[in-house]
């Protein structure tokens, strides 16, 4: 799974017709809209068919978008392949390793 969260500039007259043209691209959903701002709110997610990173790209290209910033980015690909505990790195101490003791350990 893939999912991104977009802020979506756009002139203010042009929110309902953007709005509009946004739900019709493949996995894009509106969360919201500040008029007076001219920003709306999108989430991107992947599915059978297509890749988020297409919907992204899509909303770029969509008419009367003037920016598109990307304010969220998660994927679960390559989690199953993930190490529980990592091996420490050599030459650094293992409370800074493993994230565990403070400052203070360490200048003891």
């Amino acid at each position: 799974m893939k999912i991104a969260s977009l802020v979506v500039r756009v002139s203010p007259e042009h929110i309902d017709t953007l709005k509009t043209a946004l739900v019709e691209i493949p996995g894009v959903e509106v969360h919201g809209a500040n008029i007076e701002q001219g920003r709306v709110i999108v989430t991107v997610e992947d599915g059978e068919g297509y890749a988020m990173t297409d919907s992204v790209l899509a909303v770029n290209m969509v008419r009367h978008v003037l920016s598109v910033t990307l304010a969220y980015e998660y994927t679960d690909e390559g989690l199953e392949n993930e190490i529980e505990h990592p091996e420490p790195i050599p030459g650094l101490p293992l409370q800074a390793a493993d994230g565990v003791g403070s400052a203070q350990d360490k200048e003891a």
